[in-house]
């Protein structure tokens, strides 16, 4: 228990280890995620997941970091564009299919939705 505490205490820090932490977290859960999605053969498997998730998480951390430099900035702001991006990155991979069959959007949502949890893993401090 006191293994798990202090855990929690790293990760909740901001200082290098809980960055890196955090990203390596990031790199786990996107290729988690990715692994299921590339088992099923879809366009958006491991890699393409693991680079949204570690991405995104980045960018929060990057925005973290300028509210520490900077108390006054609004570190939603980054969040928001990676989220604008990641939407842009998910309807390249939606395609319409004899006018009538769409596809693509499940791996759309998965996309968003790693880059989603990347953001709220890093910004959960």
């Amino acid at each position: 228990m006191d293994f798990l505490n202090r855990l929690v205490d790293i990760v909740t820090d901001f200082n290098d280890v809980s960055v890196a932490l955090r990203l390596i977290l990031a790199l786990v859960m996107g290729g988690l995620i990715g692994m299921e999605r590339g088992r099923h053969g879809r366009a958006a498997g491991m890699r393409t997941h693991i680079l949204v998730c570690v991405g995104a998480c980045m960018t929060a951390l990057v925005g973290i970091y300028i509210m520490r430099i900077n108390p006054n900035e609004n570190i939603t702001r980054i969040a928001a564009q990676v989220i604008s991006g990641i939407g842009f990155l998910g309807a390249g991979t939606i395609m319409i299919r004899n006018q009538s069959v769409i596809t693509g959007l499940t791996t759309a949502a998965g996309v968003w939705c790693t880059a989603t949890i990347s953001i709220a893993w890093a910004m959960d401090s």
